[in-house]
């Protein structure tokens, strides 16, 4: 299935992807940031992928950018748009434009902690657990249906840093997993609130 990456930053959650793509059959045909130093536009390159940099500050809005975005991922011929550390809220537009084939992975137990700085949200609440949710994107922010998560443990020693750590390696079995759902034409968007998968809700 022809996929489109949307990055800002150091792509791990891209590279694991990358890595993984042939297993589930995905075919990573661009990846696209909005941030011209992201180190996953470097990953791209040593992939072999077509990237675009699309520069935030050439557009007077957000609603602007994002329809440029949406011509370029049009281009494309796509059936998925994969969020892999995109630092910014999508548009309703693109949201409307691409409902049900744009998936997001959140460092949280969705609905716990949405935004920003999760894991310093989940030590400072004495959390015993914290993890990543893969979930739809729709127009609430972190806030579309739940597909599958991930846990780890909050060690009495976690700071930040370790805790993200812990994290990221459960996301980069989660990603994979639920894209190869995707692929398989197993996973759906039944409405804002509701997704399925193997027609069963989740």
């Amino acid at each position: 299935m022809r996929a489109v990456i949307l990055i800002s930053g150091n792509g791990s959650n891209l590279q694991s992807l990358i890595d993984n793509a042939k297993k589930i059959d995905l075919e990573i045909c661009s990846v696209i940031s909005n941030n011209r130093d992201a180190f996953g536009l470097r990953r791209a390159e040593v992939a072999n992928i077509e990237s675009h940099f699309v520069n935030p500050s050439l557009f007077d809005s957000k609603d602007a950018f994002d329809k440029e975005l949406i011509s370029i991922i049009d281009e494309l011929g796509v059936s998925l748009i994969v969020l892999a550390g995109y630092m910014q809220i999508l548009s309703p537009e693109f949201i409307s434009h691409f409902s049900g084939k744009i998936l997001n992975i959140h460092p949280s137990l969705l609905p716990k902690f949405p935004g920003l700085n999760t894991h310093k949200k989940a030590i400072d609440a004495e959390e015993k657990y914290h993890g990543a949710s893969v979930h739809f994107v729709t127009e609430e922010l972190d806030g579309g249906p739940v597909i599958s998560q991930e846990i780890v443990e909050v060690g009495p020693k976690d700071t930040e840093s370790t805790l993200a750590q812990k994290v990221l390696e459960k996301e980069h079995i989660l990603y994979p997993n639920v894209i190869h759902w995707y692929t398989q034409n197993r996973l759906k968007l039944i409405n804002e609130d509701t997704a399925t998968l193997d027609g069963k809700i989740l």
